[in-house]
């Protein structure tokens, strides 16, 4: 059936082409006519366009938006929702794809499986509460094609995707993963669920969220490329081994503008498998820690290349709760290649940092762990081409810092500019003659030695370290000297001052 805009179309043009056609014939007498004519034409094709843009255009899904009340959700923090909200997500999923919708109430879920396409919403007052049921409602997640040092025992988690695309959990909602209710089993591989878990999936979106409580590490993405993380609220103090995040075998990855208390380490890269950790982004965050704040390993078999560190604050927790940590932290800053693998084009800048043990470690060693049973035995690995830059930490510890690689595996091209560590606590006059162990099998952490016998910088097996504009200003009554270097091939130093006891 014609539509009036069909109608007038097909009446009016035939009248603008005979008015038009007189006007040109007959001088201008009716120009006023024709403009008016003109007016109502272009209006009407206006119209016209708009009837049939509006015609063609797909018809709204009404999946592309599914609320989990919908699907059953009830919301009161003590009914089990999770076949609930799985049943959207799968609802979601089978329509194309589109957002799952968490509203404002308390619900309690074992294992999601997020699909393809999927958004998970949480809006602002919503709460996901993972599942105190561990092997009732968190099954455990096979091996998948993508092997990695920590999936021995299998996974779980709260949230899980394996090899799934465009992929995303927003929101100003919060998930708690009461994870204190969660027995530790002696290491991290002992069946606690993480919060979130990304295995091998492309272009995936975690932001805005409010993050707590998990049993586990809190957010583990392994394997997966163009990762975008932002503006993440994150608390971790409720059991052992509750890191923040472990960006893990993946590539093309930003983190920017995330605040996080954790009771282990903040923001970590690692390389459990064979794919290196390359291609990372790290910027505006503010991040407490009891273990290390920013660390890439200790895991490194794939190795770490092109990171890029800056405008991050790092300052003591707020947490009166200590499992692994310390309050005022181990480290702030941690290179580390200890299972083979190679570490390569790292720059760190703009950092601040107040109080922590140990501002700077860099350590290659030779742990030699194959990341599964049937692996060969890594060699040693290789560090090169670190740049840290514009750095100012204050109150910092006894423990000094320390940049070391072991006899033949020399740490390579590392530079130390504009660096500013001001130390609150003195060592003993018995540090100042201590000989150190290689330790190359050892786990890398600044305490392994403990107090190192100088206070400010203990370079040995390093080529081509260059320190430039480096000041370190010792606690009062420090014994100890400020600066050992030994194996130090290349070394140049320029426009540093070194305090002297």
């Amino acid at each position: 059936m014609p539509t009036l805009t069909h109608t007038l179309m097909r009446t009016l043009t035939p009248t603008l082409m005979h008015t038009f056609m007189r006007t040109h014939m007959h001088t201008c007498r009716h120009r006023r006519t024709l403009r008016l004519l003109l007016v109502i034409h272009a209006a009407f094709l206006m119209l016209h366009c708009a009837s049939a843009a509006h015609a063609f255009a797909p018809a709204a899904s009404a999946s592309s938006s599914v609320c989990i009340t919908a699907t059953g959700a009830v919301g009161d923090g003590v009914t089990l929702d999770t076949t609930a909200i799985q049943r959207a997500i799968d609802l979601c999923h089978a329509n194309g794809g589109g957002r799952v919708v968490i509203p404002p109430g308390r619900f309690l879920a074992g294992t999601l499986f997020l699909r393809s396409r999927v958004n998970l919403h949480l809006e602002s007052g919503a709460v996901l509460l993972g599942s105190t049921g561990r092997d009732a409602d968190y099954p455990v997640q096979p091996p998948s094609a993508y092997r990695s040092l920590h999936d021995v025992n299998g996974f779980r988690s709260l949230i899980y995707a394996l090899g799934q695309e465009d992929v995303s959990v927003t929101g100003l909602g919060a998930i708690d993963g009461q994870g204190g209710e969660f027995a530790y089993g002696g290491h991290d591989k002992d069946g606690r669920p993480r919060i979130l878990l990304f295995i091998s999936c492309k272009r995936v979106r975690v932001e805005n969220l409010r993050l707590q409580n998990s049993a586990a590490w809190m957010a583990h993405f392994l394997n997966c490329e163009r990762v975008q993380i932002r503006g993440l609220d994150v608390w971790n103090h409720c059991n052992k081994n509750n890191d923040m995040l472990d960006i893990d075998g993946c590539r093309e990855v930003t983190v920017s503008d995330c605040i996080s208390d954790t009771d282990d380490d903040g923001i970590t890269l690692k390389s459990t498998g064979p794919a290196p950790s390359e291609n990372i982004a790290i910027t505006n965050c503010v991040l407490s820690s009891g273990c290390v704040a920013i660390k890439a390993g200790t895991e490194s078999t794939g190795g770490f290349r092109n990171i890029a560190i800056s405008n991050c604050v790092i300052k003591p927790t707020k947490s009166a709760r200590h499992f692994f940590g310390r309050p005022e932290g181990a480290a702030a800053l941690a290179l580390e290649i200890v299972d083979g693998g190679v570490m390569d084009g790292v720059l760190i800048s703009n950092i601040s940092i107040e109080r922590t043990l140990s501002p700077i470690y860099v350590r290659l060693g030779n742990r030699a762990r194959p990341h599964t049973g049937g692996a060969p035995v890594p060699g040693a690995g290789a560090l090169r081409n670190v740049m840290i830059q514009n750095l100012r930490a204050t109150g910092a510890g006894h423990l000094g810092q320390s940049i070391t690689g072991i006899p033949g595996h020399l740490v390579e091209n590392i530079t130390l500019a504009n660096i500013r560590i001001q130390l609150a606590h003195a060592g003993k006059k018995d540090d100042a003659g201590k000989v150190l162990e290689e330790k190359e099998a050892a786990f890398p952490q600044p305490a392994m030695w403990g107090r190192l016998p100088v206070h400010g910088l203990y370079l040995r097996h390093v080529r081509n370290a260059r320190l430039h504009d480096v000041v370190i200003e010792p606690a009062e009554g420090e014994p100890r000297p400020a600066f050992y270097a030994e194996d130090a091939p290349g070394l140049l130093v320029r426009d540093c001052n070194f305090h002297e006891p």
